[in-house]
C-alpha cells in the first residue's frame, strides 16, 4: 500500500520561503512521476508542479512559475517543493500525488485523474 506523507507547512509571510517534503513508500518510487496539487477553501483542486520520474523533466503551472520548484531525491523517496516569493494567494492545502502510469514518458501532468496516490495535505498559509 502506498502512502505520501507531506510535511514543511505553516504560517509564512509574503516573500519569504517555505520547502515541502513528500515522503513516499509502498511503491517503486523512482519509477513515477510525481505532482503538487492545491486548494484553496471553496476552489477546486488545482495543479501546481509536477516532475517526471527521472527527474529530468519538471513541469509547473503558469501561477508558480519562477516562483516554485519541484525536486526529487530518489534515493530518499523524497518530492520536494520549494516555495519562493509567496503570495496570499498561494495559500492552501498542498497535496502531493504519485502518477499512476509506470515510467511515462509524456508531457501531461495537470491532470489529477492521472495520479493513483495522495498524501493527507498540508497547509499553507501566506500573510501578506
Amino acid at each position: 500500500q502506498v502512502q505520501l506523507v507531506e510535511s514543511g507547512g505553516g504560517l509564512v509571510q509574503a516573500g519569504d520561503s517555505l520547502r515541502l517534503s513528500c515522503v513516499a513508500s509502498g511503491r517503486t518510487f523512482s519509477s513515477y512521476a510525481m505532482g503538487w496539487f492545491r486548494q484553496a477553501p471553496g476552489k477546486e483542486r488545482d495543479f501546481v508542479a509536477a516532475i517526471s520520474w527521472s527527474g529530468g523533466s519538471t513541469y509547473y503551472a503558469d501561477s508558480v512559475k519562477g516562483r516554485f520548484t519541484i525536486s526529487r531525491h530518489n534515493a530518499k523517496n523524497t518530492v520536494f517543493l520549494q516555495m519562493n516569493s509567496p503570495k496570499p494567494e498561494d495559500t492552501a492545502v498542498y497535496y502531493c500525488a504519485q502518477d499512476s502510469r509506470l515510467l511515462y514518458g509524456g508531457s501531461r501532468y495537470s491532470d489529477g485523474d492521472e495520479y493513483a496516490n495522495w498524501g493527507q495535505g498540508t497547509q499553507v498559509t501566506v500573510s501578506s
